[in-house]
């Protein structure tokens, strides 16, 4: 292996790992931004290793173990400076009080799942919704402010500002990292589930870079999903998140050619959804049904299911797609709901039915530099034949958009209007 291409390993290691990392270390020295320092400061030490020594056959515990050993450092440097001044301060829950054998104990200690403890302390009520998203988004799904910020439809400045308050809040307030039980656990649920989708969403279609999925941000959504579920077997809104999520990841193997390209559902091989995950998904949406659910993700799940059950595009039911959208739009109200049905309403009744729920989302601000807005007027000026002005929306969407692979295609797509 080269040089580059073990840096490569190193880096792609690390985006798989960050999170549990994280997790697993912020529940010692109970700062999330100290607990990113050291598993940077164990990325530095791969990075300076490995080249070397090679990959280690567990790259996971290797990394851990070189952030555990650089927290116990630091634990003796605060003593040693603790003695010199002679001032005791210890941490009310003892995570710097505890002697550095005792952290390292704690440290391997199996207290249940440790990233889904930091998803449900980032979801605090003393935190803002907004807040509790972003934090986790960062310091859970690894997301850059930048793809935090075109998830919410948000500016960086203000994504950042948010993260910083967050975790300051969350140090002020001593909160433990450790998943709520009962009433606790309930009243945190909406933000969680809200973040785990907001994960899997950026895996989907990833609002920047070169590669248009993050499957890897996908399947730690689906774990996250799949854990919760085991968690909270009587809540219909979890098995709907989790159906949608399982319905989705089915189409990831199709969703792009061999050379990255997009594929848009209506033109993708069917044969290659993932069936598993389809009856995975299936079977959480009876559940999320027979629970009498029909909130936001259960009805998306419903969605999702339109599709996976059409073995062709043209089999496809989008009257009631149409239908789900209304009922949707009842329960989960925005400019992004609205965008969907207005698409539903262009393929069950016509372009022209859709572009009339376009126009009368002209004004909304929050999807003034949302590149799919423009992208679907120009997929239903297409549709009825005005061209040029299709044309015109395609070119418009592909300068909002960050994502490279989404950006050809649109261009492609405008292309094919001459």
């Amino acid at each position: 292996m080269t040089a580059a291409e073990t840096r490569q390993a190193i880096e792609a290691i690390f985006r798989i790992e960050r999170a549990r990392l994280i997790a697993g270390l912020v529940r010692v020295v109970r700062t999330v931004d100290r607990a990113e320092d050291l598993a940077q400061d164990a990325l530095i030490i791969a990075l300076a290793e490995w080249p070397r020594t090679g990959v280690p056959a567990n790259p996971g515990a290797w990394l851990m173990t070189a952030a555990k050993r650089r927290a116990i450092d630091a634990i003796r440097r605060d003593r040693m400076r603790e003695r010199k001044h002679a001032a005791i301060a210890r941490d009310r829950d003892g995570a710097f009080g505890g002697t550095p054998e005792e952290t390292d104990a704690a440290m391997d200690d199996d207290l249940g799942d440790e990233l889904l403890g930091l998803i449900f302390t980032a979801c605090h009520p003393v935190l803002s919704a907004d807040a509790r998203a972003a934090l986790t988004l960062r310091v859970v799904g690894g997301l850059t402010t930048g793809e935090i910020a075109r998830a919410f439809l948000s500016t960086e400045a203000t994504i950042a500002q948010r993260i910083v308050r967050a975790k300051t809040t969350i140090a002020k307030a001593g909160l433990g990292f450790e998943v709520p039980r009962g009433a606790e656990r309930a009243a945190r649920l909406a933000s969680v589930l809200e973040v785990v989708y907001l994960v899997f969403n950026e895996g989907y279609a990833a609002t920047a870079g070169d590669d248009l999925v993050r499957p890897d941000l996908c399947r730690e959504a689906q774990r996250l999903g799949r854990m919760l579920a085991g968690l909270m077997p009587g809540d219909a809104e979890v098995f709907g998140l989790l159906a949608l999520m399982e319905i989705q990841a089915s189409r990831l193997p199709a969703r792009t050619g061999p050379d990255g390209a997009l594929i848009p559902l209506t033109e993708q091989n069917r044969a290659r959804w993932d069936q598993m995950l389809i009856h995975r998904g299936f079977d959480a949406l009876a559940r999320a049904e027979a629970l009498g659910g029909d909130g936001p993700y259960a009805l998306q799940a419903a969605l999702a299911a339109c599709h996976a059950r059409a073995c062709r595009p043209a089999d496809t039911d989008w009257p009631r797609i149409a239908a789900l959208y209304d009922r949707l739009r009842a329960v989960m109200p925005s400019p992004v709901v609205d965008l969907n049905r207005a698409i539903a309403y262009s393929m069950a009744f016509g372009p022209e039915a859709g572009l009339r729920l376009l126009d009368a989302m002209a004004d909304s601000a929050a999807l003034r530099n949302y590149a799919p807005l423009p992208a679907a007027r120009g997929d239903f000026l297409f549709r009825a034949g005005r061209l040029a002005e299709a044309r015109s929306a395609f070119e418009a969407a592909a300068r909002l958009t960050r994502n490279l692979r989404e950006r050809a295609f649109l261009n492609a797509r405008a292309d094919a209007c001459d």
